[in-house]
């Protein structure tokens, strides 16, 4: 699992360190995963790990309430500034050992879940499980390369969502660099 102390010691170095804001690739993954989402507006959606709210700010105009977590506060300052909307609440949180309070019919993990350990990546499973209401969304998109800070890839935290029983997988749009994947909560 990568330490939270990882992530504050990056963004004390760097304000975006993955060029969240000015990559095409990131724009274009961006566009993809808003345009992935089956309904056009969600009643409250939850978002762990929203890093600088560049993805945080289009799930706001698609949201009627949002809360945006991060672990890393010069993180959360830069997206508490790049999103002004009131419909978003941003709070320092660090699933699963927290999560928030309520139901959600959007739950949004991008380029999270593979920071994680096993442990943890089935905590945020059943925490969303939870959560998320019959009928409910649950969105997932990982960079599919190995890279040193990463316990797994996104290629097994995808094959790890795919088998939960509770899911049925919706949208799946696979491409060399990432996954995106949609999954509808089913039952009660």
């Amino acid at each position: 699992m990568t330490e939270p102390a990882y992530f504050d010691e990056l963004y004390a170095r760097v304000d975006d360190p993955w060029g969240l804001s000015t990559s095409d690739y990131e724009q274009r993954k961006y566009a993809l995963t808003l345009a992935a989402l089956p309904r056009p507006r969600y009643s409250r959606g939850f978002e762990p790990g929203c890093a600088i709210g560049v993805l945080t700010a289009g799930l706001a105009e698609r949201c009627e309430r949002l809360v945006s977590w991060d672990n890393a506060p010069r993180a959360l300052e830069q997206a508490r500034a790049r999103v002004t909307s009131d419909a978003v609440t941003f709070e320092t949180g660090r699933v699963p050992k927290q999560w928030p309070q309520g139901s959600f019919d959007l739950v949004v993990i991008s380029e999270l879940l593979y920071f994680l350990s096993e442990a943890d990546r089935g905590g945020v499973l059943v925490r969303t499980l939870e959560s998320l209401e019959p009928g409910g969304h649950l969105m997932a998109v990982h960079w599919r390369h190995a890279f040193t800070e990463a316990p797994s890839s996104g290629d097994e935290v995808h094959a790890e969502l795919a088998s939960a029983p509770g899911l049925e997988r919706l949208v799946e749009h696979v491409e060399p660099d990432f996954l995106l994947g949609v999954w509808q909560r089913t039952g009660g």
